[in-house]
């Protein structure tokens, strides 16, 4: 065995805030050595601290150049062979330096389609998927146009932010001009009206669908409805709640055909997806709301391994480290195919208009589930800094979130209507036990 062969894989974890443990997990018990990079103020979290080779804190207004060259110093010890965003906030960080240092992986320009509202709505509907009717607010014509042509209510996005946060119902034109006002007078550049878009407020039911992506082609996706929208959550309280989609169902068929649609199009090769989608009560039709290059929050990856026995982060790892392997593979080949003789040169280059053979590795054909269950969560800021569900007995609980001021419960039934019965019947009494309210938040924390 060749040094190369023998030398751990080396994989730069970004994270800005406390996710991916069991990708971590995951390619340590792949062998490969495992560098987290966390901002300072999620530095106590619990990581899995045995799974980390180096674990490295930046400051908390760290931008990507110290990133970089954070990663240029990692490098002088061990070159680095991936660097993945755990986080949605780090998307842009991750491709960035991969830029820097030519390494594989999704570059900038599709980055920026996952975390720019206005981009990734312009390629959602160039890919044939319906959206919104939207226009950003850079062009008061423009602007006033929408205004006339789509009747309120509509709703105010930032186009970088993630979840709920700064996301606002207008029900007035003139609201609409005051607060552009408003956001031109801010003393932050990056939070004035161009950076904004006004979307057509569509009513009816979310779901989202979550993707494993390799080669570009989704080989695992998993669909869920949320009880009520996240907006309506995040706005006025109350317990959030998501569970599986009937299985088989038009709706679910219908959800996994566009969720393919949009992730071709958005040029996705490599790595988990969360898409939001709404059905429309007026049409039924489903309209897209959004899509992000990670795992979704909310312990979904936790719902969708309840269902089907298919853990997210572990998947994504696998992935990973196999196109990586697969990478290091080639470069021998590569180095091996410089020494030899000239003969062998020819024959090589009078083969050269063959397509080259893909290297295949774990997880790059369909992912198939261990079980075809239902699940599913419902999950509440807590009064108590450590609530106590212990009264919540049911057998077919089968995780509890641990998050501080968080009370959360995850059930899995054979059958549907099972899971909506505990769903709603806990929703109630989390409002007697947990429930707390705060402001949604108008821009990340």
């Amino acid at each position: 065995m060749t040094e190369a062969e023998s030398t751990p894989l080396n994989i730069i974890c970004l994270a800005t805030y406390f996710k991916g443990g069991d990708f971590i997990r995951e390619c340590k018990q792949l062998g490969c050595q495992v560098v987290l990079v966390t901002k300072e103020k999620m530095l106590h979290e619990d990581w899995p601290r045995d799974c980390i080779d180096n674990l490295v804190a930046v400051p908390n207004d760290a931008d990507a150049l110290l990133f970089i060259d954070l990663v240029a110093f990692l490098s002088r010890e061990t070159k680095p062979d991936r660097v993945i965003a755990l986080e949605e906030f780090d998307v842009m960080t991750a491709a960035l330096i991969r830029e820097h240092f030519c390494l594989p992986g999704m570059n900038s320009s599709t980055a920026r389609t996952f975390r720019d509202k206005l981009r990734m709505a312009e390629a959602a509907k160039a890919a044939g998927v319906v959206v919104p009717d939207f226009v950003p607010l850079i062009h008061p014509a423009d602007v006033s146009e929408f205004i006339e042509r789509v009747p309120p209510p509509w709703i105010l996005k930032p186009r970088s932010d993630v979840s709920a946060i700064g996301i606002r119902k207008i029900e007035q034109a003139e609201d609409v001009w005051r607060i552009v006002d408003e956001m031109n007078l801010r003393d932050s550049l990056r939070e004035r009206a161009s950076y904004y878009l006004l979307a057509q407020f569509i009513a009816g039911e979310v779901f989202h669908v979550d993707s494993i992506v390799n080669n570009g082609r989704v080989v695992f996706a998993g669909a869920n409805r949320y009880g009520r929208p996240p907006l309506e959550v995040a706005h006025h309280g109350g317990a959030y709640i998501s569970r599986t989609v009937a299985r088989g169902s038009a709706d679910e068929k219908k959800l996994f055909e566009i969720n393919r649609k949009l992730i071709k199009g958005l040029g996705h090769e490599r790595g988990a997806a969360h898409a939001e989608f709404i059905k429309s009560d007026a049409d039924g039709q489903f309209y897209f709301l959004e899509v992000a290059a990670r795992v979704g929050g909310a312990y979904i990856a936790e719902v969708l391994e309840a269902a089907t026995g298919l853990n997210l982060w572990r998947e994504w790892a696998k992935i990973e480290v196999a196109d990586a392997m697969a990478e290091r593979s080639r470069q021998r080949q590569t180095a091996g195919a410089g020494k030899k003789t000239e003969r062998s040169r020819q024959e090589q280059t009078a083969g050269a208009g063959q397509k080259p053979v893909r290297a295949r590795g774990p997880g790059s054909s369909k992912l198939k589930p261990s079980r075809n269950e239902y699940a599913g969560i419902v999950l509440s800021l807590a009064k108590q800094e450590q609530p106590d569900t212990s009264a919540y007995d049911d057998p077919e609980i089968v995780y509890r979130a641990k998050k501080r001021h968080h009370a959360g419960l995850i059930v899995r039934s054979k059958k549907l209507a099972r899971v909506e019965e505990l769903l709603t019947s806990y929703a109630t009494r989390f409002a007697e036990d947990f429930i707390a309210v705060v402001a949604p938040l108008e821009k990340a924390e």
